[in-house]
């Protein structure tokens, strides 16, 4: 089985009580979401890869001032975006096939990028340049280190996996993006694995 197909089915399932998990307000993306905010132009526009319910993210991004569109794979995770942030754009769709016409000053996907296979990953990068605008931020999270991870929600099992550090800074370069900061579970970020890079 694919293994994103079984995140995408188990977030659609339970998307609502993920959503009241996370909560609403910020917390572990807090300070490298405000690193990324210092790299847009006031009033710049924003992709989120794997939006969620929109909360915390992108609701600190449009406080900020920013045009977010949001892509996410859950319809009930959509509809709760929607309601909390009318005025945002929100799309529902594979981040696999995200071929949306548009470039962007600001691209992310903390937590949601990680949830591909290997080659998923890979793939990602040439996606992520084509939606890239000339010096665009771009952050995602990983894991440590190459490898697979299962976790647990909702009593199903829920699918993570990571390049090496070299790899990704290797596909990183080859598609025009330049590592700006890299940490490795950062404890002050909850033990998030953290990339920020910017467009060339």
């Amino acid at each position: 089985m694919d293994p994103a197909a079984g995140v995408i089915g188990l977030y659609r399932r339970h998307g609502l009580a993920w959503a009241a998990d996370r909560g609403t307000a910020p917390g572990a993306e807090a300070a490298w979401l405000e690193r990324f905010m210092a790299l847009l132009r006031p009033g710049g526009t924003v992709l989120d890869i794997g939006c969620g319910s929109g909360a915390p993210i992108a609701a600190t991004l449009v406080a900020a001032g920013f045009a977010v569109t949001g892509l996410d794979s859950s319809p009930p995770l959509l509809a709760l975006a929607r309601g909390r942030l009318p005025g945002a754009s929100w799309i529902e769709g594979d981040m696999r096939r995200m071929a949306l016409g548009a470039r962007f000053d600001g691209l992310l996907a903390w937590d949601s990028f990680f949830h591909l296979g290997h080659d998923d990953q890979r793939a990602m990068f040439g996606r992520f340049a084509a939606h890239a605008a000339p010096g665009a931020a771009l952050m995602f999270t990983s894991g440590p280190a190459h490898g697979v991870a299962i976790g647990r929600y909702g009593g199903e099992a829920l699918f993570h996996a990571s390049l090496d550090a070299a790899e990704y800074r290797a596909l990183l370069s080859t598609a025009g993006f330049a590592v700006l900061d890299h940490k490795a579970e950062d404890p002050a970020a909850g033990g998030h694995t953290v990339w920020l890079a910017r467009h060339r």
